[in-house]
């Protein structure tokens, strides 16, 4: 869980743009350039010089897999005009979803869910959108691109049509219908959870469900800006972003509610898991007090009995004395039989759960 909320944040006083990265070693480059419906590829730090954007049809695609070197950033800074503050968002991750506009393009801000042996993890991605050019830049350590790539390759008509604004939406919807698999997941998990709680209430079940209950909240501060990143791209109709490319984010806005609506859905559940766990809980310890109270409840009488009588009956000329009273070792072997049955008590307790 410690990668939901891993932040890093530029030092006091720093000009906007600089400061330290994000540790890691420098990302790994690709780039692609796209001029009818003829596609070039190239790979290496020298894609960024091959790749340059150019005035006449088509655009160019650079992608950069992991967190950028300082050089990098600059770099492509440079040769595509972008802004200062945009590159400080990639420099420093954990930045909250949204969209920015600037004069020669526009930044998206997404976080890529995935599943990892520890829980969720969050990948930051940013995409820089221009008129011919698109920059997509994801922290994670695998490429989730490869169905975009393969569309390009096979030479989709909404690329040759509507450009890098039609490429920017493409990137985006993979990231965003990475979280249907991973709703799926979680909600198989409710299952498992609802099952455990009704069936076996113990302190492992109760932590696994405050797990999922803190996964589901960071989800959803995730989401919910994710949600109004598109709502205001269709509201605001801004370049590079035009009326012909509203239908896809028209899409993508509604698998973006579609979450939104399994998140609130599966919160309300883990809730509900919790007070069903609460209820079991007592329900069991209701059971267990109605059966020792039974039992305490029986020897009651006998106790009194044995209190006011005791039980040192002896008489040398009486078959019914207690041949007890007399034995050399009676003491310690009564001793010794009173904890056995006391060890005997809390092993069936543990046994049956109880304890």
């Amino acid at each position: 869980m410690t990668r939901l909320f891993e932040k890093t944040y530029p030092d006091p006083g720093v000009a906007p743009g600089h400061g330290a990265r994000a540790p890691g070693p420098a990302a790994e480059v690709r780039a692609w350039q796209y001029r009818e419906q003829q596609l070039e590829e190239y790979s290496g730090q020298s894609a960024l010089e091959q790749a340059l954007p150019t005035d006449g049809d088509g655009f160019v695609w650079i992608h950069l897999q992991g967190v950028p070197s300082p050089g990098q950033l600059e770099q492509i800074g440079t040769a595509f005009g972008l802004h200062p503050l945009a590159l400080e968002d990639v420099r420093h991750q954990g930045q909250r979803p949204k969209v920015d506009y600037f004069d020669s393009h526009a930044v998206i801000i997404l976080n890529q869910p995935g599943l990892a042996q520890d829980g969720i993890i969050l990948d930051q991605v940013n995409l820089f959108v221009g008129a011919r050019f698109v920059i997509s830049i994801h922290a994670g350590e695998q490429d989730p691109f490869t169905p975009v790539r393969q569309r390009m390759r096979s030479h989709s008509r909404s690329f040759n049509r509507l450009g890098a604004p039609y490429l920017a939406y493409a990137l985006a919807d993979v990231i965003v219908d990475q979280a249907f698999p991973l709703m799926e997941r979680l909600g198989e998990r409710i299952e498992e959870l609802e099952e455990s709680v009704l069936a076996n209430p113990g302190s492992d079940t109760l932590a696994q469900v405050h797990t999922l209950r803190r996964e589901l909240l960071v989800l959803r501060r995730q989401w919910w800006p994710t949600r109004d990143v598109f709502a205001r791209l269709l509201r605001d109709d801004v370049d590079p972003f035009g009326l012909e490319l509203a239908p896809w984010l028209r899409d993508i806005h509604d698998h973006t509610i579609q979450i939104m609506d399994l998140l609130e859905s599966y919160r309300e559940m883990a809730t509900s898991l919790t007070e069903a766990y609460l209820s079991a809980v007592n329900q069991r310890s209701n059971d267990v007090i109605r059966v020792l109270t039974i039992i305490a409840t029986i020897f009651i009488p006998l106790t009194f009995l044995v209190g006011v009588y005791g039980m040192n009956f002896a008489h040398p000329d009486s078959p019914w004395s207690m041949p007890e009273l007399y034995t050399y070792y009676g003491y310690p072997v009564l001793w010794g039989f009173m904890l056995a049955v006391v060890a005997l008590m809390l092993y069936l307790f543990r046994r049956r759960g109880w304890l």
